[in-house]
């Protein structure tokens, strides 16, 4: 099976991030404020508070972009708000063609938005599609729908410019952002969405970041002071933020080494292993038997999370051992017998190694 996983930052690459993102800080805060918990309500002037505010523009600032807004609701919101700011109801969006991750196709659905389809993979349909088709923006989801996705987003994103220079495009940058060379709107997109839970912050919230027009649209919208991130919350948004991208980076290598050690034939029972992004970075491995659903109850009963929380959030420190993603599913039913996924989190290549050869002792028996 040949996959095209997305190239992850190198732990040195990583590394400056965590130093550009400290730097931001700097330019925005004062270290006295740092040192609080920030504070509540809707400030007269913002209609928020003042450190969601400033946290805000750190971020604009960090990824080089115009603004950015803190959401309620994570990254399905964030996505959903960015697809009513820049497509609005009713309207027409062009999509990969591919299962459409469940949570953005029931935000599709709400928006009553219609969908046409093109090969992200291939770049001449999505010119094809793009010159015969009237269409009101485009969704791009970075990571992969499909298991023999290869797209690039830079290039894609260079491709529709194009055709269209003006056409909104929100990239759905879950799983991807911090863990990659850029997001959406640093490649030439609209609105890039991701969740921030994902990148070891707080439950619920999530960040859009791109043009001022549809982000001071959407913070218009938001007067209610129930809707507004409080600013002990936009602070803890910044200090996951500070330390995923070398957390990340380094479950990328574990990754690559357990997929490399599976592959040389160390764990009996398992034929073969894969870098994927499904939606997170992570190895899946075909089994020799149809049975993963055995091997997954086993790893459990070992020490493995039974289930994911946020996908590599704050509280995923032990390694994930589960089910294929429910868009690979649909893309081949049989994945949910023959196939397994693991994601390092916070564990080692021994750890994790250990715990499949212990798992597949348990089913023999």
């Amino acid at each position: 099976m040949t996959v095209y996983p997305l190239k992850s930052l190198t732990i040195e690459e990583a590394i400056e991030l965590q130093f550009q993102l400290v730097d931001s800080i700097t330019q925005f805060f004062p270290g006295n404020e740092i040192l609080t918990r920030g504070d509540l309500g809707v400030v007269k002037g913002l209609n928020q508070p003042r450190f969601t505010y400033q946290v805000e523009k750190v971020l604009a600032h960090f990824f080089k972009a115009d603004n950015c807004m803190l959401v309620r609701g994570a990254g399905t919101n964030a996505i959903r708000l960015a697809l009513h700011a820049a497509i609005g109801a009713g309207g027409t969006l062009l999509v990969h063609q591919a299962p459409v991750y469940p949570t953005t196709q029931v935000s599709i659905e709400m928006l009553g938005i219609q969908t046409v389809s093109a090969d992200f993979n291939q770049l001449s349909d999505v010119k094809e599609v793009l010159q015969r088709e009237s269409v009101d923006g485009i969704l791009i989801q970075v990571t992969r729908q499909k298991m023999d996705d290869s797209y690039d987003l830079a290039e894609l994103i260079r491709t529709i410019r194009s055709i269209n220079d003006t056409i909104p495009i929100v990239t759905d940058d879950n799983y991807s952002a911090l863990k990659t060379s850029g997001i959406g709107s640093q490649f030439g997109g609209s609105l890039a969405c991701f969740s921030t839970f994902k990148l070891l912050g707080p439950e619920g919230v999530g960040c859009i970041v791109g043009d001022d027009a549809f982000i001071n649209r959407l913070k218009g919208e938001n007067y209610s002071g129930g809707g507004q991130v409080q600013g002990h919350e936009a602070l803890d948004v910044l200090k996951g933020l500070i330390y995923a991208p070398v957390s990340l980076a380094i479950s990328a290598k574990v990754s690559d080494e357990i997929c490399q050690r599976i592959n040389q034939g160390e764990v009996p029972g398992l034929a073969e292993a894969f870098v994927v992004n499904a939606q997170s970075k992570v190895v899946i491995v075909k089994l020799q038997d149809n049975n993963a659903k055995d091997v997954i109850e086993a790893a459990t009963t070992l020490g493995a999370l039974p289930h994911p929380v946020g996908a590599e959030s704050q509280y995923e420190f032990s390694p994930l051992v589960y089910r294929v993603s429910g868009t690979f599913r649909s893309v081949d039913p049989t994945a949910e017998e023959t196939m397994i996924r693991i994601n390092p989190n916070r564990a080692g290549a021994e750890t994790i190694l250990k715990l499949l050869k212990n798992s597949m002792k348990l089913v023999k028996k």
